[in-house]
């Protein structure tokens, strides 16, 4: 009988059996991933193979059809399950950033400890502004979306999520709609990230930035995933046909 101790702890994240239906169209046929604590799973496929529909089930912004999403051991595609509560365990950056446009960067970071954690304001505008120091934005509490740059409306996104503590945070593509001299400063917010041992879930196609940071790679098709692994040997040596094909285009 082995001694308790030995027991690999269960993954931060899990998807078992993860299926999908928009409107009798499949686009999920069964997602299986596991992600321990403190790893960065890359998901990478073309436009339309089911990645970001995937990503929104694990904090069920999608209802999966089927299958389950287990975070930290627990079961949240359980409908007893406090919606609010899972998303604020597991943060959400969005292409397109999502702020509300009417508030300032610190109003906009706040809002969730406000209405979620149930903070008092005072203490939710502190975490706040701890929060936007961490992505570099100290000096802009007081700005509007659109008095900051995309990245730095990125980065304010980014801290809204960090603000909130999370056990996990979800990137779908989060510099495809940044001018080129900005990826950079976002990738680099995710390093730090990284480097600090939180868990991630990121779709994005920057090889490069993955090579440095991913410690999985899982690639999807249709609805399924065809290929995964360690990222180096995904992105150099990889094994199935559409992934190489994919490869190619992106090379």
């Amino acid at each position: 009988m082995s001694d308790a101790s030995d027991e690999t702890p269960a993954p931060m994240i899990e998807a078992r059996g993860i299926q999908k239906y928009f409107s009798g169209v499949h686009i999920l046929r069964g997602i299986d991933i596991s992600v321990a604590s403190g790893e960065v799973a890359a998901l990478m496929g073309r436009s339309g193979s089911g990645k970001s529909t995937f990503l929104r089930c694990l904090n069920r912004i999608e209802e999966p059809t089927y299958g389950d999403v287990l975070i930290d051991g627990t079961i949240i595609t359980d409908l007893r399950t406090d919606v609010n509560r899972i998303r604020a365990d597991i943060g959400m950056v969005f292409q397109d950033y999502n702020l509300f446009p009417h508030m300032t960067a610190l109003e906009n970071v706040a809002l969730g400890l406000i209405h979620v954690r149930k903070l008092p304001r005072s203490e939710a505008q502190d975490a706040a502004a701890a929060a936007l120091e961490r992505v570099d934005l100290a000096d802009h509490l007081a700005k509007y979306p659109q008095q900051l740059s995309g990245g730095q409306q990125q980065r304010v996104a980014i801290a809204r999520s960090l603000a909130m503590r999370p056990k996990a945070i979800l990137f779908d593509e989060p510099t495809s709609a940044l001018d080129p001299e900005m990826v950079h400063e976002v990738l680099d917010v995710i390093r730090t990230l990284a480097a600090e041992g939180m868990t991630m879930v990121v779709i994005s196609h920057e090889i490069g930035f993955l090579r440095k940071v991913a410690d999985q790679l899982i690639m999807f098709d249709a609805g399924l995933v065809v290929e995964r692994g360690p990222t180096a040997r995904v992105l150099d040596e990889p094994e199935h046909e559409r992934t190489r094909a994919f490869m190619k285009v992106l090379r």
